[in-house]
């Protein structure tokens, strides 16, 4: 948990009062406000209402500014937790005023505010991604496991009520297998996955960003399955307390107001972004940008779209059939009039064109895109290569050049994020010569 604080001398004085007063979630003095904001630092799709808008403090110079205009000192109390659940138990307690999570947390925040007569509402966007490739299943690096029909009667580790566990039933439902018996679904945290994946408890982990990147960057995994496949749009968004809302509407302004610089920065500066989320998160720079970065998988907008709002209401059945809620009003949930109180003042972003290769040299400060794999691959052999990313040929989602499954066909090279994907291009295109090659092939081919 880390703490910002306005007016720090002021703050220092009214600290008995204070206390005196109790340190619950809002809780006011006659000159001291807290706002107190619950965020996953490390789920980076978060970052223009998290970490990032964290570091940049402009959550923090908003309220400065509104309490110059009140006489009102403003303390924001940022909260950090790993996923968005015990974030939603601190806001139907009354103690989180704001909170950022995924798709599916979102739907039982809903459902657990509105039981417990803590009613929340979803106000913005963070990250997106309208194919679904936020959330991908991983193997360790030796498996023999090569599709989702492998699976069946396997261990598979995910965070039951998460993005990912919609992913893992969905694609296991596609693959006809009964996501209920058919495999051994382990409830873990994203950590613990990860360490029974390495461990060998566990078969495969399906997971939200960064779990399966960042394993795969440290050679700790590969990827089985690309939840871009799903063609199914996942995201994070933004919630918060409606009595917080009804009560400083102003405040919910500034926040999103914050979120919007945020989110400008991120992308005007997405090489110096992702080098402070990872010194923020501890987290390798590299594997930040493959989802934050200029063409990376995460799709940063405030904008409450309406695929996104409609692909919430798919996932109401996914989770009632998991017995995790009941009925849920997502028009109810979603509140558009905060957001459109600040965004005529925003900027305005189009849908994310396709993802085109990039690379990251050491050193640099700065990327550089190409127009073909092909070409990506030439400038990268030989050079001081930090990171290469290149974009599947089917799903479109950014992975490592040198973690992807590669094919040539005639005198074209195409990545894949899964061994899988790259079979099933291969088949279809057997008349052509398309066979799959190594990295180190891959390279000397690109010439």
């Amino acid at each position: 948990m880390r703490t910002r604080t306005l007016a720090p001398a002021l703050v220092l004085l009214l600290a008995p009062l204070a206390t005196a007063c109790g340190q619950a979630s809002g809780a006011d003095t006659a000159k001291t406000v807290t706002v107190t904001v619950g965020y996953q630092s490390k789920t980076i799709n978060t970052v223009t209402a998290g970490t990032l808008l964290r570091s940049l403090g402009y959550f923090e110079q908003e309220l400065a500014a509104r309490g110059r205009r009140e006489g009102v000192t403003y303390r924001v109390d940022w909260q950090d937790y790993a996923t968005g659940a015990p974030i939603t138990a601190q806001m139907t307690a009354g103690k989180v005023d704001i909170g950022s999570m995924g798709d599916f947390p979102l739907l039982i925040n809903a459902a657990r505010g509105k039981e417990l007569k803590q009613p929340t509402r979803l106000v913005s966007v963070t990250g997106y991604n309208l194919r679904g490739g936020l959330n991908t299943i991983v193997t360790a690096p030796d498996s023999k496991l090569e599709s989702l029909a492998d699976l069946r009667g396997k261990k598979v580790s995910t965070s039951v009520g998460s993005a990912a566990d919609g992913t893992l039933v969905r694609a296991l439902r596609r693959a006809g297998i009964d996501p209920a018996s058919g495999i051994q679904k382990l409830n873990q945290q994203p950590s613990v996955g990860a360490s029974a994946l390495q461990a060998g408890s566990a078969d495969a982990l399906s997971q939200f960003v960064t779990w399966p990147g960042q394993l795969a960057y440290e050679g700790k995994a590969k990827a089985l399955y690309d939840g871009a496949e799903l063609n199914l749009p996942t995201f994070h968004g933004v919630t918060v307390r409606e009595r917080f809302a009804q009560r400083r509407p102003g405040v919910v302004d500034d926040f999103l107001r914050a979120q919007q610089r945020a989110t400008e920065h991120l992308r005007t500066e997405p090489v110096a972004s992702a080098e402070t989320v990872a010194k923020e998160t501890g987290l390798p720079a590299e594997v930040v940008y493959l989802y934050n970065g200029a063409n990376g998988i995460a799709t940063f907008d405030p904008a409450l779209r309406p695929e996104l709002i409609e692909a919430l209401k798919q996932d109401v059945p996914v989770l009632k059939d998991a017995k995790l809620l009941g009925d849920v009003d997502v028009d109810a949930f979603v509140d558009p009039e905060p957001l459109g109180r600040v965004a005529a003042a925003g900027p305005r972003y189009g849908l994310a064109a396709g993802a085109r290769p990039e690379l990251w040299l050491k050193g640099r400060s700065s990327t550089q895109t190409y127009a073909t794999p092909r070409e990506l691959l030439r400038a990268a052999r030989g050079a001081d290569v930090r990171a290469a990313y290149v974009p599947d040929a089917v799903t479109g989602t950014l992975w490592f050049a040198d973690r992807a499954v590669w094919v040539t066909e005639g005198g074209d090279l195409r990545a894949f994020v899964t061994a899988a994907g790259a079979r099933a291009y291969t088949e279809r295109h057997q008349d052509s010569g398309a066979r799959t090659v190594s990295y180190a092939e891959a390279v000397e081919l690109a010439g």
